[in-house]
């Protein structure tokens, strides 16, 4: 039975991991327990207490699984609060101390919630400008890049996601680290993808990081912006002035607690779990590369990466039937970014690393997580050929 097998006994592959993984029975035994606690938090009265130490042991677990202190956590919604708060009330409370750090830096790969965060700083300041970094063909920045876009002085924030969330491309945040700090700019990270598939940068490295419940095994509707208490943050939410008055607004125990649970197990044997994942990964390559001797990988094994993510484009085969296809099949995975309103599109990953359109109209992102087998690798394997015979046909009308 494969890790998809859903009520009706109909065998489905689940490779779409990087959009949203299966919710852990820890995080969901963790959130009902807290669930069944009320009181609100910040109550002074016995009920608000016992809710308040529901929310105080989840923040130590978060804070204690990261190696910092829970000053550091700021408990949100999910990864694109996390990436709002960190390119939006960071620039704007480091421009409030200090008018020269006017320019925010951005890797071109980043998150639809990093970069359309950040090119909408002009609208909250008109003093705020955003530099956006090429990658090469790996998605990688450009270490002398980045040295040149921080030169001036005047950058506020740097950010550059750990892991791409398209293709797994990994980024040499020591290095990246190493040229900020020498610069007075503020690293940020977003580590949605990298949580369980790679080591996690030192805060000493990294004051800013952003995570998400849901690629973890936690329920949606969850994350956390770990965030050095020296940071300067301008109040984007008013109201109690919970979280160290960054973000007012009730503090969620029970989800909290469901996040604390998910990153325990995320964490624990990390690296035999990634040794697992990549070995999957593995022979999806080999059966792809068997079933279309054409297909192009967008990253080379021997390319920094995740190894949780296999980003292939299939010459001549179109996304949208080749997805439809497979799904059809018994394979849910995706074509890229789940952040994009459920329409398929042109990739900015793929044309910031070089590829025209034309080229990636067949490009398809199959995901591995905690739940996926050598049953999952089957089912996609023997759904490919025939999806990708209709799907070139489907791709020669659209020529």
């Amino acid at each position: 039975m494969s890790s998809g097998t859903p009520a009706d006994g109909a065998e489905r592959a689940y490779l779409d991991h990087a959009a949203t993984t299966v919710l852990r029975p820890a995080a969901r035994e963790a959130f009902l327990a807290a669930s069944a606690v009320h009181g609100n938090p910040s109550s002074t009265h016995a009920a608000g207490r016992r809710a308040r130490a529901v929310l105080d042991e989840a923040l130590e677990t978060i804070a204690g699984l990261l190696g910092v202190s829970r000053s550091w956590v700021l408990m949100t919604s999910g990864g694109t609060e996390s990436d709002n708060l960190a390119l939006r009330a960071v620039p704007l409370g480091v421009l409030a101390r200090d008018p020269s750090r006017t320019a925010v830096a951005v890797a071109a790969t980043d998150h639809p919630a990093v970069l359309a965060t950040a090119r909408s700083l002009p609208g909250a300041d008109p003093a705020l400008t955003l530099r956006e970094l090429p990658v090469d063909e790996r998605g990688l920045l450009a270490p002398h890049g980045v040295e040149e876009a921080l030169a001036d002085g005047t950058v506020s924030v740097l950010s550059a996601a750990l892991v791409n969330n398209e293709t797994g491309a990994r980024q040499d945040l020591a290095a990246l680290a190493e040229i900020a700090r020498a610069h007075g700019t503020l690293l940020h990270t977003d580590a949605v993808q990298a949580v369980g598939q790679v080591p996690l940068p030192s805060p000493a490295e990294v004051p800013l990081m952003s995570l998400t419940g849901h690629k973890i095994g936690a329920p949606v509707g969850v994350g956390a912006l770990i965030a050095d208490p020296a940071v300067p943050f301008a109040p984007v939410s008013t109201g109690g002035g919970q979280q160290r008055g960054v973000r007012s607004g009730t503090l969620d125990a029970p989800h909290a607690a469901a996040f604390a649970a998910a990153l325990e197990a995320a964490l624990a044997d990390r690296e035999a779990e990634n040794r697992r994942v990549r070995a999957l990964a593995a022979r999806l390559r080999a059966g792809i590369a068997e079933i279309d001797p054409g297909a192009r990988f967008t990253l080379p094994e021997d390319s920094p990466q995740s190894g949780h993510i296999v980003h292939v484009i299939f010459p001549g085969a179109h996304s949208d039937s080749l997805l439809f296809l497979l799904d059809q099949r018994g394979v849910d995975c995706s074509a890229g970014s789940a952040c994009s309103a459920g329409v398929v599109q042109a990739s900015p990953v793929l044309a910031a690393m070089g590829l025209a359109e034309e080229e990636t109209r067949g490009a398809l992102r199959l995901s591995l997580g905690w739940t996926s087998t050598e049953r999952d690798v089957e089912i996609l394997l023997a759904a490919l050929p025939e999806a990708l015979e209709r799907s070139r046909a489907v791709g020669a009308l659209h020529r």
